[in-house]
């Protein structure tokens, strides 16, 4: 069976990303190094082969976004007070993790904000769920977008992590075929993640 053009540049592109993923959580001096890099990329190819929906006025995606992103952040402050009560050892093993691979300085939080939160929702959302929807329906292409970034998450071996990825995935996707707006699951992103790391940070490395 023939792929088509489509396919074969959806799956080369989730090749490249899982291959820069797996080297990228091995190099931990220079993690943020490759991470940007890998979403630079998957932007360039969000921009080339993607489609973004933007069908909200300005008033509405900022103000749709701080309320989902706030929802999103209460959701996995939820989870987290959950977990530290079932499971004490998964709060050291996210204090580890974040020792390695968290924000750290400046350069960090400017990379997380300006780069990285763009480069995820414009790729996972913008080119990988969008392209999907080829070949399922809008709730499964959002399922399967989840999964597929559960899974890159999971080769830096962070089970906690693997969940809070499919979990804020499948949010922000549904919110983006809900509201078919694309700054609007990224002003959401960018809610969560201040919240998350600089307003209120709930975990402490």
């Amino acid at each position: 069976m023939k792929l088509s053009r489509q396919t074969v540049v959806l799956l080369l592109s989730l090749a490249f990303f899982f291959i820069s993923m797996y080297f990228t959580f091995e190099e931990k001096n220079i993690f943020w190094h490759l991470y940007t890099f890998t979403l630079l990329v998957g932007t360039a190819i969000s921009i080339l082969f993607g489609k973004f929906k933007d069908a909200l006025p300005t008033w509405k995606y900022i103000l749709f976004g701080i309320g989902f992103g706030t929802i999103t952040y209460g959701i996995i402050r939820v989870g987290y007070i959950f977990l530290k009560f079932l499971d004490h050892g998964s709060i050291k093993q996210i204090r580890k993790f974040l020792e390695t691979y968290g924000p750290n300085n400046i350069w960090h939080y400017l990379l997380l904000i300006f780069i990285i939160v763009i480069g995820e929702e414009l790729f996972w959302r913008g080119y990988v769920q969008h392209a999907l929807k080829q070949y399922v329906s809008p709730i499964f292409s959002c399922i399967i977008t989840s999964l597929l970034f559960a899974l890159a998450m999971a080769l830096s071996g962070f089970i906690p992590g693997v969940i809070c990825t499919f979990v804020t995935s499948l949010i922000f996707g549904f919110l983006y075929e809900w509201k078919k707006s694309m700054p609007l699951v990224i002003v959401a992103h960018e809610v969560f993640i201040v919240l998350l790391f600089i307003v209120f940070p709930f975990i402490h490395y």
